[in-house]
């Protein structure tokens, strides 16, 4: 059956090699991770000057570094002189400069060459020509955001473009003030699978009354089978008997200060192509930071940030952060069972998309389309 004989109900999804092929892969990396915003770090984990952590963007290892008058930056952790790698810790703090572990060259927070052996005998080295090599960055949602290209996008239209599109407002998101809140908990998760299936997962409900029973008690529409994050300002409600986002429907925190009536006791769920999904309660923020390693393995970084009044009082997260950790260990299981069947000549001309999952191929387009450039 070709695509042309499908049904009317039913669309379809890509071929299985989008899933599977390194090649396919590769491109991704150049044209989506390293051409786009990509959330990176989450500002807070940089707290004092020299403080960094090292984030893999694409094919490139990227430092990003707090600097001595306060600032983030970023920069190719590779060194100018023979290309080592600057640093090979995931994180760390270092006093006043960086040290190439090979050579010795050495760099200040703001990325300029300041030593080296013999340095003095090659008075006609531009320290700044040969400093380290700077990557774009702008912090947003208390998130910092890289992009590799030369010619950055729009981040205005890019990134606070998606989340205004789905909320129907700047201000919707603002009032969460999710710069100001705090990482209560973060898990990381290393998913077995190609990072679109995860991000088509997210953007569909068909499985959600098959795989996620608390979520569906919490939030009885999405039993329903449709994604309420495909409508434009939709939040999902909370059922009648429902005190709070938790794993037992028991009461949460207070709502955050900002928070308006019309956002209380709802869910909303956001996509930020490529890689992060945000999610909206009214006591607390939910982020989801992914890290494609291989076309079959993804990295996924997930921070629950409430109040900063609720981290520094100790109080007890785990029934809120039970609830989608559940959700999480769903999905990337269900992600795991799809991704060996990509591979299979049963899918090599990909599935079917039905009608509740069909703005997934508004993904698809847009996918083929990054790729084709």
């Amino acid at each position: 059956m070709t695509t042309t004989d499908l049904p009317a109900s039913l669309i379809p999804t890509l071929p299985g090699q989008y899933y599977t092929d390194p090649t396919v892969f590769s491109l991704e990396q150049a044209r989506v991770f390293e051409d786009m915003w990509f959330c990176a770090v989450r500002a807070q984990d940089l707290p004092t000057p020299g403080s960094f952590k090292k984030v893999q963007v694409g094919r490139e290892s990227v430092l990003v570094v707090r600097s001595r008058d306060g600032q983030l930056r970023s920069f190719l952790n590779v060194c100018r002189h023979r290309g080592a790698q600057i640093c090979t810790e995931d994180s760390g703090q270092t006093r006043r400069a960086f040290q190439c572990p090979y050579h010795a060259w050495t760099y200040d927070l703001e990325g300029k060459l300041i030593a080296a052996p013999n340095l003095t005998k090659m008075p006609d080295i531009d320290r700044v020509e040969y400093g380290l090599v700077p990557v774009h960055l702008r912090e947003w949602l208390g998130y910092v955001w890289l992009c590799l290209a030369a010619d950055p996008p729009s981040f205005e239209e890019d990134v606070v473009g998606a989340v205004v599109e789905r909320l129907g407002g700047q201000d919707a998101i603002e009032r969460y003030e999710i710069d100001s809140l705090s990482v209560g908990r973060r898990i990381t998760y290393d998913v077995q699978a190609n990072w679109k299936l995860i991000i088509e997962n997210f953007m569909e409900c068909y499985h959600c009354a098959t795989i996620h029973p608390e979520l569906t008690e919490v939030l009885p529409e999405f039993a329903d089978g449709y994604a309420a994050q495909f409508f434009v300002g939709h939040g999902a409600e909370f059922g009648g008997e429902v005190q709070g986002f938790t794993v037992d429907g028991s009461e949460g925190f207070d709502k955050l200060p900002g928070v308006a009536e019309d956002q209380d006791r709802r869910y909303y769920a956001i996509t930020v192509k490529p890689t992060v999904f945000i999610n909206l309660v009214p006591d607390h923020v939910i982020v989801h930071r992914m890290f494609p390693v291989s076309a079959d393995r993804t990295i996924v970084e997930c921070d629950w940030l409430y109040s900063h009044e609720v981290v520094e009082s100790g109080k007890d997260v785990s029934r809120s952060v039970e609830l989608f950790h559940r959700v999480n260990e769903q999905d990337f299981a269900a992600c795991e069972r799809t991704q060996p069947a990509m591979s299979s000549r049963a899918y090599a001309n990909g599935g079917v998309l039905v009608p509740s999952e069909h703005h997934i191929g508004a993904f698809h387009d847009w996918l083929k389309q990054r790729l084709a450039t």
